[in-house]
């Protein structure tokens, strides 16, 4: 039975990291003054940390506005 809640936390975590990672990898692939090179290099670090780069993401959009 621990093994079981072990691996339902375990795949919300997974589900989690997706769909921010998604969500990200679409909110810069919309943005339309990053380079590609920006682009790409955003896009990967949405891919590892998905959570702490969208706020700094967030951060630098504000930035640029």
């Amino acid at each position: 039975m621990e093994e079981l809640i072990l691996y339902a936390v375990l795949f919300l975590l997974l589900i989690g990291h997706t769909l921010l990672a998604g969500k990200m990898y679409r909110k810069v692939h919309e943005n339309s003054s990053l380079t590609i090179q920006e682009k790409n290099d955003w896009k990967l670090k949405a891919l590892i940390f998905p959570g702490y780069f969208w706020f700094q993401y967030q951060k630098s959009e504000g930035k640029s506005s």
